[in-house]
């Protein structure tokens, strides 16, 4: 028993350590500039958003807590602290979305094709969205990052990933994911 207790410990150990690192090669790769970071909006509790909601009101849809503002905070300390450079920031039009990004970064722009199409009055815009955002990425010719800051369903059919909330995707110009961090609350 006390083999098992000593071989778990030293096992979280080396994978804490590993995580540690990849996490600074690819806070490094980030440096370099011409990545497409994907984020989740911050936390949010809930799933969708009400029946009925209305994008031009936030107080219709799910947003942020306490806990996903401090979230949404930590993302803007990773950049800053780690002196990523980003060309633009780039936000869904849902509140939960703008919100992160304002907190994360202050300046960004919104862009219909990072909407949620989760609910079914928004999913018929799915495959139009995908089109446009691959458009996008391939007429901008950007040298520092990009950063979309999206939603679950969005993320999960681009780059066939699960992104948990808060969590920073990072791929090439061709959709290749090269790494992700989780962010803590």
């Amino acid at each position: 028993m006390n083999f098992l207790k000593i071989f778990i410990i030293i096992f979280i150990s080396l994978t804490t350590s590993i995580k540690a690192d990849s996490n600074k090669d690819l806070l490094k790769q980030l440096t370099e500039g011409g990545k497409l970071i994907f984020i989740r909006h911050a936390y949010a509790p809930g799933s969708g958003d009400p029946n009925n909601f209305n994008l031009n009101d936030c107080s219709t849809q799910r947003n942020l807590s306490d806990r996903g503002r401090k979230q949404a905070e930590n993302i803007g300390t990773i950049f800053r602290e780690n002196k990523i450079e980003i060309d633009e920031v780039y936000s869904s039009e849902w509140c939960r979305c703008k919100e992160t990004a304002e907190i994360a970064f202050t300046n960004f722009t919104t862009k219909n094709f990072l909407n949620s199409f989760y609910s079914s009055n928004y999913a018929k815009n799915k495959t139009k969205q995908i089109k446009n955002l691959m458009k996008f990425v391939k007429k901008n010719n950007f040298e520092k990052n990009i950063i979309f800051v999206t939603h679950y369903v969005l993320i999960s059919e681009v780059l066939d990933y699960a992104p948990s909330s808060g969590e920073i995707i990072v791929s090439d110009k061709e959709f290749n994911i090269i790494g992700s961090i989780k962010i803590n609350y």
